[in-house]
């Protein structure tokens, strides 16, 4: 993981998603029109958090986030997803 300049305001937390499924389990290729947004992804920087919440992830965490959560961003020509650490569901 590349160190990225990037420092999160309060309680968000900047996440790099999963590639997307290139396979079904059955061997099936699917096409890029067909492939569901990653549903997981690594956490890559993280605010201080507010004051009666701290952030509770850090950076290399694996975690489980919201179909919809987060706001795409690109930085250094690399896509990420900055959201709020609400919006992650547990670190896997």
């Amino acid at each position: 993981m590349a160190k990225i300049n990037f420092k999160p305001n309060e309680d968000r937390v900047l996440v790099e998603p999963a590639a997307a499924e290139e396979k079904t389990a059955s061997g099936i290729i699917i096409p890029d029109t067909a492939k569901e947004k990653p549903q997981k992804g690594t956490i890559v920087a993280v605010g201080e958090g507010v004051k009666d919440k701290p952030v509770t992830v850090k950076v290399g965490d694996n975690v489980l986030y919201g179909k919809y959560a987060g706001t795409e961003i690109t930085i250094d020509g690399k896509e990420y997803l900055i959201m709020r650490n609400s919006d992650i569901f547990g670190i896997i």
